[in-house]
């Protein structure tokens, strides 16, 4: 089994590649839950919705979000009542929110929702949200402290950031069923895909637990930088990095990964920062455009993970131990 940490977009592509390559139901996609909120009355979760469509085949590549096969008559009929309309949802993708609001009124976790979506949509893999408890991610601006889609959706990443908080996360539980796969004998490899860490990657590992038992598990953790050559691909990674004096690098995000990796994956243009990174360094083309370029990626990936299992049994290097 392999485990990847998904945040929206970007971690979809590779989820999506992995998915390809190798039996669907032995790859377990753990997805941030941090940017979930309630919208027109409905529980929405941005990032499993993204994962999910991409994993069924159904998601939007024009819009990067949402689906592909989507109508828009319920937002005009909601602007024509003076509703809100900053946060746009398309027909069938309000079906979705409907029951799923229904479902976890009626009692039923996320992840038992989620589960069941997935089996209705044809995904393989499991989609595991990072945890059944609410977190939410919020961040501080010249605005003050801004809740996740009103500074992403509502101000389009324009308040310049000065600090993110996790509400939730201390009182929130890991799913059970990812602390289990993190400590099974069989896991191959932890992937961090190429999400940004601050709003993707960093909510899921600010559950407690979460931290330790990926330092405990003995398959090997490997990244994929989602900054190639200074820039995001998408998303305001790069931007965040700039305005919390961080420089945004490939190097820079190996470093906010730290004790955790034993390998990453970087792209071509960023050759330079190899010496900088404390971790067994792959250069490939990361910049996911085409199916191929995901299935390519994730193959790359993979035998980066197999290279660092080899290593370990030779017992030329362990976690923690530089």
């Amino acid at each position: 089994m392999i485990i990847a940490l998904s945040g929206g977009v970007g971690g979809a592509k590779l989820a999506l590649g992995l998915s390809r390559i190798m039996p669907p139901e032995n790859l377990l996609v753990v997805v941030n839950t941090g940017d979930d909120f309630e919208h027109l009355g409905l529980s929405i979760s941005p990032d499993i919705d993204t994962v999910t469509y991409t994993l069924a085949g159904l998601a939007n590549r024009e819009l990067g979000w949402g689906r592909h096969d989507e109508t828009w008559s319920f937002m005009a009929t909601l602007e024509a009542l003076g509703g809100e309309t900053w946060f746009r949802l398309g027909d069938h993708d309000v079906a979705l929110h409907v029951e799923r609001t229904r479902r976890l009124k009626a009692g039923e976790s996320l992840s038992a929702v989620t589960a069941d979506f997935c089996r209705r949509l044809g995904v393989g893999p499991l989609v595991l949200p990072m945890t059944d408890d609410p977190v939410r991610t919020r961040l501080l601006t010249e605005h003050g402290w801004l809740d996740f889609q009103e500074y992403f959706v509502h101000r389009r990443c324009e308040p310049v950031v000065s600090e993110l908080q996790f509400q939730g996360a201390g009182a929130a539980r890991p799913h059970p069923d990812f602390i289990a796969a993190l400590a099974d004998e069989a896991l191959e490899a932890v992937v961090i895909c190429p999400s940004n860490p601050f709003i993707s990657v960093e909510p899921i590992l600010a559950i407690p637990g979460v931290r330790e038992a990926m330092m405990a598990c003995k398959a090997p953790i490997i990244a994929v930088s989602p900054i190639i050559a200074g820039r995001a691909v998408k998303g305001p990674t790069a931007k965040m990095m700039t305005e919390l004096g961080l420089d945004p690098s490939a190097g820079t995000v190996a470093h906010r990964y730290a004790e955790l990796l034993d390998g990453y994956v970087i792209d071509h243009a960023d050759m330079s920062e190899v010496v900088s990174i404390d971790a067994r360094v792959t250069l490939a083309q990361t910049l996911m455009t085409t199916i191929e370029d995901r299935e390519a990626l994730a193959r790359i990936v993979v035998e980066a993970a197999a290279t660092l299992r080899r290593r370990e049994l030779r017992g030329l290097r362990h976690r923690g131990q530089r």
